[in-house]
């Protein structure tokens, strides 16, 4: 039978072979390959108890808007009486006196009767929107100007501004109409907000900012160093083959096993969110985009970081503590994405663009998800001036802080597009500089 002839490119892929091979091998029979391993998905899986176990709790409900009182003793609860049409404040005046009596009915009918509206939506400049759930407003006695207190023309409903200032942020004002979503569900928004900001906040600090940075911290800083060191590396420059090119497979053997550990942990994420979190559905098959796209952010990280700590190992043979300054800028800046998206500091880390393509996952999956946020920052008891109140309800808050715009200015795809390919460049360019320490080097 022929041989296929033996040319550049045959070379090259045995020589790649080779090397991935044989790094993939040095990481599976060392303690220190599994014991990070273990390590990271130990913290996961600590993480994702604490999640099981709070959204296994009930969250308190609260009568808002106090209807669920009765303020006259007369055994009926007082929005009972104000939908019947009788005192709320005499017990000379209640149901029981009509022809035939009303019973009573239970004060829990009266808390969380407005439930909580989802599809909220918004754009620039002024949009009615809300729901008047249990018809407290528009089945009411009400005069027609008593039905538009927010004097939009339209009865029952809910005015949400948005104002953008010379700067680009964003402010809302947000007016409802007396009657209008003023006893929200705070089980139902509690929930649900819990459940999406421990996504991103998994997402961004446990797996592209956690595993992103402390897998190649302590697999990718000696993948050249320590066979420089113990006369190893002697065996692979023997052939010819350039030291960038080692450089770059040595590279290639380590994502071999952080990638499918980062995969199969990403999988695990998506599983057990998707199935314990909040809704009326089966499965969260919405919120696989966003765990795909944690899982993709998450293996662009480690490919920046294991090129830039492994070109930091070959640095100086105590490159690991290099590296520690790095990774303790990273954590500030992915501190900052969280709050200042927009940040131009952002541009020259990596961790900033990595986080991009989260945040553009949860543009695409949860358009609404500032309206939501806005929603539960009005969350506490209404008046009839705003939505819901002062105080905001449980879960808005840590939400409002993992939750991010891309800040480029750009759709979501695009934003993902570019982050994807200064990514790359990134890693190219730690990559030659790697390659080129590399060729400066005496092998011992």
């Amino acid at each position: 039978m022929a041989t296929k002839p033996d040319t550049v490119f045959r070379s090259l892929d045995r020589k790649a072979a080779a090397i991935v091979e044989f790094t993939l091998r040095q990481y599976r029979t060392r303690t220190s390959t599994w014991v990070v391993l273990g390590v990271g998905f130990t913290a996961l899986a600590l993480i994702f108890m604490i999640y099981i176990d709070v959204m296994g709790s009930e969250f308190e409900s609260v009568d808002n808007d106090g209807d669920s009182f009765d303020y006259d003793g007369d055994g009926y609860p007082t929005g009972q009486e104000l939908r019947l049409g009788t005192d709320p404040f005499s017990d000379e005046s209640h149901p029981g006196m009509f022809n035939p009596p009303i019973n009573p009915e239970p004060a829990s009918n009266y808390i969380n009767e407005d439930g909580f509206d989802w599809d909220v939506t918004a754009s620039i400049g002024e949009q009615t929107t809300g729901y008047d759930n249990d018809g407290d407003c528009l089945n009411s006695d009400k005069t027609a100007s008593q039905k538009d207190t927010n004097d939009n023309g339209i009865p029952c409903d809910i005015i949400i501004q948005i104002t953008t200032s010379p700067t680009g942020q964003m402010s809302f004002n947000v007016i409802a109409d007396d009657g209008v979503d003023e006893d929200p569900d705070e089980d139902a928004y509690s929930r649900e907000a819990t459940h999406i900001a421990f996504v991103l906040a998994i997402g961004k600090l446990g797996f592209v900012l956690l595993l992103g940075i402390f897998l190649p911290l302590f697999m990718a800083t000696g993948l050249i160093r320590e066979e420089m060191t113990s006369g190893t590396m002697h065996f692979m420059i023997a052939k010819p083959i350039a030291r960038s090119e080692i450089f770059l497979y040595r590279v290639l053997g380590y994502l071999g096993i952080v990638w499918p550990y980062i995969i199969v942990l990403g999988i695990l994420g998506a599983l057990v969110s998707g199935f314990v979190g909040s809704g009326d559905e089966f499965f969260r098959f919405a919120d696989l985009g966003v765990w795909l796209a944690i899982i993709f952010a998450t293996m662009m990280a480690t490919l920046v970081y294991g090129m830039m700590f492994n070109a930091l190992g070959v640095l100086w043979k105590y490159g690991i503590i290099l590296a520690i300054p790095f990774a303790a800028w990273e954590l500030g800046m992915a501190l900052l994405s969280m709050g200042v998206p927009d940040a131009t500091i952002l541009r020259f880390s990596v961790i900033g663009w990595a986080l991009m393509i989260v945040d553009s996952a949860a543009m695409l999956v949860w358009p609404s998800l500032d309206m939501f946020i806005l929603m539960g920052d009005w969350g506490g008891g209404g008046t009839g001036s705003d939505i819901f109140g002062s105080s905001s309800l449980r879960g808005s808050v840590p939400l409002s802080f993992f939750t991010s715009k891309p800040g480029l200015g750009l759709s979501a795809f695009a934003s993902t597009i570019v982050a994807t390919l200064v990514l790359l460049v990134q890693a190219v360019v730690f990559w030659f500089i790697g390659g080129v320490l590399f060729k400066g080097k005496e092998i011992q």
